[in-house]
């Protein structure tokens, strides 16, 4: 069930009311009693997901996931053929 915001046009109480999506607005302002109350339109709440995340990669095989940290182990090519590279004193 969500959280509304509601405003008394007469008095300009604010406040929040915790009621049912299907239920109909609230009309009589708790503070002065008269049926002055407003529902607001809010942006709502986000979505907060807590955790390590959802993303594809948190449900990858353990193949798939083996292949990764050997190919990190791997030297690159690159790396190879600096290494080879002798170096020569300069004149």
């Amino acid at each position: 069930m969500p959280t509304y915001d509601y405003l008394c046009a007469s008095c300009n109480h604010t406040f929040e009311k915790f009621e049912s999506m299907s239920a109909s607005p609230s009309k009589k302002c708790p503070e002065c009693g008269k049926m002055q109350l407003k529902r607001l339109i809010g942006a709502g709440a986000g979505v907060i997901f807590k955790g390590s995340g959802f993303y594809e990669t948190d449900y990858r095989s353990e193949n798939y996931k083996q292949g990764k940290k050997d190919a990190k182990a791997a030297p690159k090519k690159e790396d190879k053929a600096k290494d080879t590279k002798k170096k020569t004193p300069k004149k």
